[in-house]
């Protein structure tokens, strides 16, 4: 099949889209209005890491929602680590709520308050990165939030030899349409330096 993204609809090109980059990882973003009131919590499913130095993370929102109304009047979010454990809550968060509903009071989820900015929390989110907004750029009908990393909080009991363990993280992933994915099978391998590639060389002695 060959689709061209200007003849077919919005939703056909997003359900494309959406179920052929995958897996997506989760970005349970939690933010306040200006007035601190009404927390608010929602899943975004394009999220990645922009830049380690300095430490910029990005999430998409698609429409104008509570999660980027908050960031823009109020310059904070964190990033709350989505694990399988938390699944249907995590599900849950994405209801429309009506504006000044607070997720986290509605589907019954625990705070703790953060270090450096005043979002709070998902107390049982193994990993939660504190952002100081750092830009958006708008596409169409969605808007990229750039966030500055200013604190990580993980939890012990996810680290093994000094370093967040995959296997004890369990972070869910987005697929395409209702499916979610889970970590499954974990596959090891080590980059290979030039110096000791033995491997087939295109012409001109470059590693394919």
């Amino acid at each position: 099949m060959e689709i061209d993204p200007q003849k077919v609809s919005r939703n056909d090109f997003y359900r494309l889209l959406t179920a052929t980059v995958v897996p997506r990882p989760i970005a349970w973003v939690s933010t306040v209005g200006r007035d601190g009131a009404a927390a608010n919590l929602a899943p975004h499913s394009f999220f990645t890491i922009s830049a380690v130095s300095p430490p910029i993370v990005q999430f998409t929102s698609v429409g104008r929602k509570d999660s980027l109304r908050n960031v823009e009047a109020s310059g904070e979010f964190v990033v709350n680590l989505a694990p399988e454990e938390l699944f249907e809550q995590i599900n849950d968060t994405a209801t429309d709520f009506p504006h000044g509903v607070s997720e986290f009071e509605a589907v019954g989820i625990a705070t703790e308050p953060s270090r450096f900015v005043k979002p709070p929390r998902v107390a049982a989110s193994p990993v939660a990165l504190e952002c100081e907004l750092h830009s958006t750029l708008r596409f169409g009908d969605s808007t990229v939030v750039f966030g500055r990393v200013v604190h990580a909080a993980v939890a012990e009991d996810v680290m093994a030899d000094g370093h967040p363990d995959i296997r004890k993280l369990r972070p869910l992933s987005r697929l395409g349409k209702d499916e979610w994915g889970t970590v499954g099978e974990v596959r090891e391998i080590s980059r290979i330096r030039y110096a000791d590639w033995d491997g087939p060389l295109r012409s001109g002695g470059e590693a394919r």
